[in-house]
This record gives C-alpha cells, sequence and structure tokens, in this order.
C-alpha cells in the first residue's frame, strides 16, 4: 500500500495532505457547488479570501479518503458524503451562516454566452451605442430592437424586451449583448452544505433572508421591551419609560382625588369646567332655565 502512494502524482498527494490538515485547523468546512460558476470568478474569490479561509477545488473520492481517516471530528463522514459533482472545498473560521452572507454580497453579473437561461427580463434600452454601422446591424434586426443611424454610429430607437426569464440565450443575441456590455448573468457561489462544531448544515438551513430576519428581530425587541414595563422590570431599557409612566399614573391619581399643586391646578379646572357644562345641559334637558 506504501509503495502504490508513492506513485500518486505529487500535486494529488498535497491536496490529499490538506485535506487531512485543514479540518483540524479550522472551525468549519463547506461545500459549494461548481456547476454555475466560471474560473475567472474562482479566481477572483481566491483573490479575495485568501487570508480568510482556504478555498480548494479537490477530486471527491481523495477528499473522502482523507476525511475516512480522520476521526476526532463528529460528522465529518456524514458531511464527505454530500460531494456530488463538482465541488469547491472552504475551510473557515467564519460562521457558516455570516459564509453565505459574504458570498451573496460578492455575486458579480457576467456577459451571457449561448445557451445561458435568461434569470429576469433582459431589455436593451433606447440611446446611442457607439457601435459603428455594420453588420452587426443583422444582429439587431434578428433580436427585434429598432435601430437608427446617427451621427456615424447605431442608435436604439426604444427600450427593447429581448428575452424573459427562463428563455435560452442564442450565441447570435449573446454576442449582441457583450457588444452592447449588457451582463445578464449573476454569477456567485453558495454554501450547499456545511459543518461546524459538529452540526450538519443544509442549503436550506443557511437560506436566510436577512430583511425580514432584522424585522422580526426588531420586533421581537420592541414586544420584549413592552411586557418588561407592563410587568415593571427594571432595565437600563425600561427605567425611563417606567419613571414616565408612574409619573402620569400619580399625576392622573392627583387629578382624580382633586389634590391642587401646579402640576394638577390646571386638569383639575379643566375637569370641573367639563362637569359643570355637562351639568347645565342636563339641566336644560329637564327644561329648566340656568340664571
Amino acid at each position: 500500500m506504501d509503495g502504490s502512494r508513492k506513485n500518486y502524482p505529487k500535486k494529488k498527494r498535497l491536496m490529499y495532505q490538506e485535506m487531512m490538515k485543514f479540518p483540524k485547523e479550522y472551525s468549519a468546512v463547506a461545500i459549494s457547488n461548481l456547476n454555475k460558476v466560471r474560473a475567472n470568478q474562482l479566481m477572483q474569490l481566491r483573490k479575495k479570501f485568501r487570508t480568510d479561509m482556504k478555498l480548494r477545488v479537490v477530486k471527491n473520492k481523495v477528499v473522502q479518503r482523507a476525511f475516512e481517516k480522520i476521526d476526532d471530528i463528529p460528522r465529518l463522514p456524514e458531511f464527505s458524503k454530500m460531494l456530488e459533482g463538482q465541488c469547491l472545498l472552504l475551510f473557515t473560521n467564519a460562521n457558516p451562516f455570516r459564509l453565505n452572507i459574504i458570498f451573496d454580497k460578492s455575486k458579480i453579473f457576467l456577459p451571457a454566452k449561448g445557451g445561458d437561461i435568461a434569470p429576469t427580463d433582459i431589455i436593451v434600452h433606447a440611446g446611442n451605442t457607439g457601435i459603428t454601422p455594420g453588420p452587426v446591424l443583422s444582429e439587431f434586426k434578428e433580436a427585434n430592437v429598432p435601430t437608427k443611424i446617427d451621427q456615424g454610429s447605431i442608435w436604439v430607437v426604444k427600450d427593447t424586451l429581448v428575452t424573459k426569464p427562463g428563455d435560452e440565450i442564442s450565441q447570435k443575441l449573446a454576442s449582441l449583448l457583450s457588444k452592447l456590455d449588457v451582463k445578464p448573468i449573476e454569477a456567485g457561489i453558495s454554501v450547499t452544505c456545511a459543518l461546524a462544531d459538529g452540526l450538519l448544515f443544509t442549503e436550506d438551513d443557511l437560506r436566510i433572508d436577512l430583511d425580514v430576519y432584522s424585522k422580526e428581530l426588531a420586533r421581537g425587541a420592541f414586544e420584549g421591551q413592552n411586557l418588561a414595563i407592563l410587568c415593571g422590570y427594571l432595565a437600563p431599557e425600561t427605567v425611563r419609560p417606567l419613571i414616565l409612566q408612574a409619573g402620569q399614573e400619580a399625576l392622573n391619581l392627583s387629578v382624580s382625588t382633586g389634590y391642587i399643586n401646579k402640576d394638577t391646578i390646571k386638569p383639575i379646572l379643566l375637569n370641573a369646567h367639563a362637569q359643570s357644562l355637562s351639568i347645565s345641559n342636563i339641566i336644560k334637558e329637564k327644561g329648566y332655565k340656568i340664571a
């Protein structure tokens, strides 16, 4: 067995050694599927995160064989079974949830290629394209984009929808969009599976809508503070509203009992005036005249 290992290519042996080492050096390991990730994008990610995490594209069997030898990381063998297709392995000390958020913010837009599926409506906007008239006019015509020639360049007459979500982008349309510097394809990586602190997370587990989460968190904090005030629980966040509430209740009690001071005299007089008007109306309704 040792002799056969010596025949492995040096690069493969180094990868195997890294797969044995990295899970012990980092608190989390994650998988990202590379089916829709382009080489130039992966290169940018490596450059951007080179100090924060290790990104490796390794054959699944090499990873699985290495992980089988590690017996002190809970659920690692189960995690290795999630490797399917071409995968990117990420080793990091970042929380898997934060990792997914980081990657969502790192997505970029790329030119379309023939065969790509339109993710959204793709619109060619009106205006000067800066393209010199020539054979490219046939590409505009084929895409049903109305044009005119003005000042030696092609102008798009009006905003034109060229594809709808789910449509396949043809090679010719992709070429035209590239000439117009329209980049409709959103590219990025997302964590499809992660292992951290013995917990295994799926893609659905890691998908968080930050806007919804922040609103729910704010609502929870607001409701918690209201409950604490209702219970009279003292905390830095409740001291001021509790004092204000106590002051208002004391004022209301003083007014209702007729206790006069500088704070109660005005509301007491207003109450007395309102009561006198009410009595006056009752007397008038009974037919009595008030002198």
